[in-house]
């Protein structure tokens, strides 16, 4: 199984970035796949998720409503747009996925055993 992220950059505050997660190696529409976060000196924290099959979507609530996740099982990739960024969402955005992983530990980064390099997201003041 591998995961590539792409799509981070610098953008000032209140702009918008779209991240990518291609999957390859699974059977891609059985995996939930999740964003997770990690800025320095900070523990890496849950972004958002969907869900395999259905696609419902979970988030954070630090970036509800501002974030969204979406999922293209054809592709076998994953979506992250990002609006009305922060500087609070500097950090580097890694994707992961896993099959089985039902909704009461969706946020959780050791339910996850396959996971990307990860893309820098720096938001300018």
């Amino acid at each position: 199984v591998q995961l590539q992220a792409s799509g981070g950059g610098l953008v000032q505050t209140g702009g918008s970035l779209r991240l990518s997660c291609a999957a390859s190696g699974l059977n891609f529409r059985q995996y939930t796949v999740a964003w997770f976060r990690q800025a320095p000196g900070k523990e890496r924290e849950f972004v958002a998720a969907i869900k395999g099959n259905g696609g419902s979507t979970y988030y954070a609530d630090s970036v509800k409503g501002r974030f969204t996740m979406t999922r293209d099982n054809a592709k076998h990739t994953v979506y992250l747009q990002m609006n009305t960024l922060k500087p609070d969402d500097t950090a580097v955005y890694l994707c992961a996925a896993d099959r089985g992983i039902i909704v009461t530990t969706i946020a959780l980064s050791q339910q996850y055993d396959y996971w990307g390099q990860g893309t820098q997201v720096t938001v300018s003041s």
